[in-house]
């Protein structure tokens, strides 16, 4: 059943009638609704929406109005449904104005002014404390246009000029707008998505909204509002309740608290820091509403309260007899008990979930169990489950069952998420002075865009600088031989020598390296095909027990992980399994689930972790999920006294211990498993080289999981495919808490907060800053601010054995702040630790940012990140765009793709054995990635073609040509006025050079079109090119002029002789003997070209191509 069905089960006629008689009688000042419960109070809200009006639901923090909102959306649809926020970042005594907060702000007030439909706006006390514009200032500044309105591109944009508008290349915060061509882009502050225009002479044709990241259109729209930015002209304005209509219905909480907590803001003055800072909003506190006025107008409007009691003198009550849900920390036999009470007292019982999964596990649960429980699922969730004793309806969320997290999404999230990816994109697009690799000729640097004549006829080429100022030009057909040059952060590579050889010479050293380190990979792949292993049996019951209980929930990525594992441990063969994701992401929920289904099949479970720590860390894991099931577990490290490691061996021996968890000792001489089926390999790149050839001795007939939290980049994935099985968990897990990520700079207030506030709630505090020497005076600063902390230092010039006691006294709560170098980013889990301070943040790069900030977060509490930095003038306008990147991301995971850079090169480095990340900084990454492929190509091919393709060869690909070249004459590019910005242009030419099929490129003119308006014809014939390409190659040619009106055709040389007796060639003759008045073969100086006459564009080119596919071989 759906929600709405389950909202007008809760709503009876009887209920709806008698509410919605008391709003509509306007007699009735006051309304008390007593007894509601959880969610019960969104789905009772809902019938306000027949009343025809505004209704202000105050709740009585953020969290609250959150959780509120969703429940309303999630029943009704977020039409008629706003959230009225506050327009600052945390409070407003910081001063920092927040832009999607503004955007929700604003839309509120312009639905407001729009009389005649029914709103229920949520809202808090916070929000209601800043003023508003008033009326008449709103309208001023808001534009309505609609398909009628008669006016032109140029009026529009005076127009939103004169209202404070900046014109920019690429529209993606509100109060910007973009003309390109026809097309009018423009960000108005009531929606969190852009509006596109596109005119036709003086009307308008269409409106469109479009999504910021692609700048792709999303939906159309008949009329739109365009306001500009109104949240910087408060101070002269008015409180929310003099803006709004006297008959506006308010519905509080609890009043008095709203009062109160509007009062102590109103107290409190501005933080020092704004003003030391001279950042941020030095004027806020003066958009506070006056509180006394306000207390009395609030009184002369009509009242709903639902708290527990109302301060109403004899208001109209109704009554609910609701209870909340109870807590039952996913224990199973409390939850069928007390559902069987319900059933047995005549109760129905529904269940709320967003997944169909989550419903079929509860199924499968108390099925197994033996539970006769029926249930109705309903595929929505709200916040709280509840019972209504009145009904006898009992309404559960799975979320609650399960313990697990719930969060609620706002609409700004839209608009964040959309800033970020631009400040991303244009930290990956090519600026002039770029290094670039071109694979023929090695590092060079970028030189622009130049316009050359070729014939006549205009081109667009690339200029590269080499050493001695040489310069080569890169025709636009030969992008996909470019990349910009990435390897570590900071460091500036070698320019080549134009036709010095050197780059070829390094390039070939690299392949031969890489395929040694491929050929060992692929023996042992093959090796471990011979081997017979142990096949495990399917799962048991309590296996599915054990998944149910974990607190999260899956992510498709490790539903797919899981299972491949499991498939792994069925088969017969040995596994040997590499599992990549980043922190936090949920691989050892997957080790723990494999390790589980061997215990089961009684065989015994070997987990190796690089460090002390870790044991020690992994050891509460595992007992901490398992503690449920007849499962020993015990670790072995340095810390363990010398009896009990005896002790422990005998009952390793003896078969006693099931899952041994253990630092590289594990694999000594003296350990000896009775039964062991599984090894599990924790950061396997972090052992030495004797602990590595024991495990590859191991692996081939034990099954082997190995993980990593380094990822490792799709593109090396590929290419190493039949070498190593891998998964990879790429989608951050769905409700984690977002880490609340602030700039600041670096001052005594905000760390004193910070640390106070963490240790009030007993939670322990990482402080990051790089240099050692400053640590110590980090310590007495820290002591002078709070006397009672207790603070650990740990960096990496400490012995190993101090610094492993440092870490694990602070894992034990023996300190609560950890001062320490970027040393606690490897691989440390502490739940506990729920506030991250990063000093001199500007120095970090985006994925270290990234994975310091995973430390924190992973239990769920709210975490925060602060980042501190000195005055914001004093840095790079690249760290200032990493900082804000990674400030506008809160949630784990979101950004993750694109902070992967450098990431990837470590995981490059970690795969393939260290030597390689010396070739990465000589060749660039993506060069790196292309030699990497082919050695694995020619391995497969040739050395071991028998083991991928079978003994007898037919099966093996056809391929004569690796790739063609195209050289024209003919005017084909993207016109300057059709796409303005060279930066754009490069990337649109790269996209193209890079791709193959029909589809893509169906698409990307669908894109071009819409971000553009209509294709100009030099621009359809580039676009061309592309099939041109793809025909050529499947004809064997290696390069296709087109000339002065003819097309040559270049044929591979002699020594493909296979090329001179396969189809494709044959096609080409009887073309000729077909046409022999249109086409010539030639032979200059050995290479041989076949030339086709009256070919004047790309058109006609592959319709003459696609004529000679067609042709039967001679």
């Amino acid at each position: 059943m759906d929600i709405q069905n389950f909202s007008a089960l809760f709503n009876t006629p009887a209920r709806r009638e008698a509410f919605l008689k008391l709003i509509k009688d306007n007699k009735t000042k006051h309304i008390f609704i007593q007894g509601l419960e959880g969610s019960s109070i969104a789905l009772f809200f809902s019938n306000l929406l027949e009343h025809k009006q505004a209704h202000i639901i105050i709740a009585n923090d953020l969290d609250e109005a959150g959780y509120l909102y969703n429940d309303l959306v999630q029943i009704n649809g977020n039409d008629h449904i706003l959230l009225f926020p506050s327009g600052y970042k945390r409070d407003i005594k910081y001063g920092q104005p927040d832009p999607p907060s503004e955007i929700l702000r604003t839309e509120v007030l312009n639905r407001l002014c729009q009389k005649g439909e029914s709103l229920l706006i949520v809202t808090y006390p916070e929000a209601i404390a800043e003023k508003v514009v008033p009326v008449n200032m709103l309208s001023e500044q808001t534009l309505h246009i609609d398909k009628n309105s008669k006016c032109d591109i140029i009026t529009l944009s005076d127009k939103l000029r004169e209202r404070g508008f900046e014109e920019v290349d690429y529209v993606y915060e509100p109060g910007q707008f973009a003309v390109r061509g026809s097309i009018l882009d423009v960000f108005s502050y009531t929606n969190e998505l852009p509006y596109r225009i596109d005119f036709f002479g003086k009307e308008v044709e269409s409106i469109r909204t479009f999504e910021v990241e692609t700048q792709l259109s999303i939906g159309k729209l008949e009329e739109v509002y365009i306001v500009a930015n109104v949240c910087g002209q408060e101070a002269s304005g008015i409180s929310i309740l003099d803006f709004i209509d006297k008959n506006t219905i308010l519905i509080c909480h609890n009043l008095s608290w709203v009062i109160d907590r509007i009062s102590t803001i109103a107290s409190e003055s501005l933080s020092e820091q704004t003003l030391i800072a001279e950042e941020g909003d030095r004027y806020a506190m003066q958009k506070i509403i006056d509180v006394t006025a306000f207390q009395k107008k609030i009184t002369t409007f009509r009242r709903i309260d639902y708290g527990a009691s109302s301060e109403a003198n004899a208001p109209a009550v109704i009554r609910f007899n609701c209870a909340p849900q109870g807590v039952y920390h996913k224990n199973f036999d409390l939850v069928s008990q007390s559902f069987s009470q319900f059933i047995e007292k005549g109760y129905t019982l529904y269940i709320l979930s967003d997944s169909e999964k989550q419903i079929e596990r509860l199924q499968a649960i108390f099925e197994e169990r033996g539970d006769s429980i029926s249930f109705t699922p309903v595929l929505k969730t709200l916040h709280e489950g509840f019972i209504d004793n009145d009904l006898k309806i009992g309404c559960f969320t799975d979320h609650q069952i399960f313990d697990r997290f719930h969060k609620y999404t706002l609409k700004s999230e839209h608009a964040r998420s959309g800033k970020l990816a631009l400040s991303l994109k244009e930290l990956n697009q090519i600026e002039v002075g770029d290094y670039i690799v071109h694979v023929d000729h090695g590092i060079g640097r970028f030189g622009g865009l130049i316009h050359t004549e070729i014939n006549g006829k205009m081109q667009e080429v690339i200029k590269l600088t080499y050493q001695n100022d040489d310069i080569i030009f890169v025709s636009i057909h030969a992008l996909h031989k470019l990349a910009k040059y990435r390897a570590k952060e900071g460091e500036a590579p070698r320019i080549n020598k134009l036709g010095s050889g050197a780059w070829e010479r390094m390039k070939e050293k690299t392949k031969g390296k890489m395929k040694e380190i491929a050929r060992d990979l692929i023996k042992l792949y093959a090796a471990r095909k011979e081997e017979k292993g142990f096949a495990f049996s399917p799962d048991s019951f309590l296996q599915q027990e054990l998944e149910a209980s974990f607190i999260y929930e899956d992510t498709p990525d490790q539903i797919k992980s899981t299972a491949e594992v499991k498939a792994d441990m069925e088969r017969e063969r040995p596994m040997d399994r590499l599992i990549c994701g980043d922190v936090g992401f949920g691989k050892t929920e997957i080790a723990i689930r494999a390790a589980f289904k061997a215990t089961c099949d009684n065989k015994q479970v070997a987990v190796l972790v690089p460090t002390t720590v870790l044991a020690f860390q992994h050891y509460q894991t595992f007992k901490e999920r398992l503690k449920e099931f007849p499962v020993r577990i015990e670790y072995l490290s340095r810390a363990r006294k010398a009896s009990e490691v005896k002790a422990i061996l005998k009952d390793l021996a003896d078969r006693k211990i099931d899952i041994i968890i253990g630092t590289h000792k594990l694999i000594g001489k003296d350990v000896k498993f009775n039964d062991l089926g599984l090894l599990i390999v924790d950061e396997e790149q972090k052992f030495g080289v004797a602990v590595k050839e024991k495990l590859k001795q191991m692996k081939v007939n034990v099954d082997t999981l190995t993980m990593s939290a380094t990822p490792i980049p799709r593109t090396l994935q590929f290419s190493l495919m039949g070498a190593r099985d891998l998964s990879v968990i790429s989608t951050p897990p769905a409700n984690r808490y977002p880490i609340q990520t602030e700039v600041h700079a670096f001052n005594d207030d905000i760390i004193k907060e910070a640390i106070n506030f963490e240790m009030s709630r007993g939670g322990q505090i990482f402080f990051v800053n790089n240099r050692i020497p400053q640590l110590y005076e980090l310590e007495n600063t820290i002591h002078r601010l709070v006397p009672d902390a207790r603070v650990v230092i740990g960096h990496g010039q400490m012995p190993p054995e101090k610094l492993e006691q440092a870490i694990i006294d602070f894992v034990n709560y023996d300190y609560d702040i950890l001062l320490a170098t970027t040393i606690i980013e490897s691989g440390i889990d502490m739940p506990n630790t729920n506030t991250i301070i990063i000093n001199d943040a500007q120095n970090f790069g985006l994925s270290e940012l990234h994975q310091l900030r995973g430390r924190v977060g992973r239990s769920n509490r709210k975490a925060f990140c602060y980042l501190l930095t000195p005055p914001r003038h004093t840095f790079s306008v690249d760290a200032r765009r990493r900082l804000q990147a990674i400030e506008s991301f809160s949630e784990l995971g979101s950004g993750i793709h694109i902070a992967m850079q450098d990431l990837d090169i470590r995981g490059a480095g970690n795969l393939l054995g260290a030597e390689q990340s010396g070739f990465i900084a000589d060749l660039g990454y993506e060069t790196y990635q292309k030699i990497l492929k082919e050695a694995v190509e020619e391995l497969k091919n040739y050395e071991f073609s028998d083991l991928y393709y079978g003994a007898d060869s037919d099966t093996k690909p056809e391929e004569f040509v690796s790739e063609c070249t195209i050289e024209s004459d003919l005017e084909i590019l993207f016109p300057a006025n059709y796409v303005p910005q060279e930066s754009e242009r490069i990337s649109l030419y790269q996209e193209l050079d890079n791709m193959e099929r029909e589809t893509d490129i169906r698409q990307f003119c669908e894109r071009l079109e819409d971000r553009f308006g209509r294709i100009p014809h030099e621009a359809m014939e580039l676009i061309r090119v592309v099939r041109l390409r793809r025909l050529a190659k499947q004809l064997g040619i290696e390069k296709v002029g087109l000339k002065q009106g003819y097309m040559y055709l270049y044929f591979v040389s002699d020594e493909h002789v296979a090329y001179y007796q396969s189809a494709a060639f044959g096609r080409i003759l009887g073309f000729l003997q077909k046409n022999p008045k249109l086409c010539k073969l030639r032979e200059i100086s050995g290479r041989r070209s076949l030339a086709i006459k009256d070919i004047t564009s790309v058109e006609s080119a592959v319709s003459v191509l696609e004529e000679v596919l067609q042709t039967p071989p001679v």
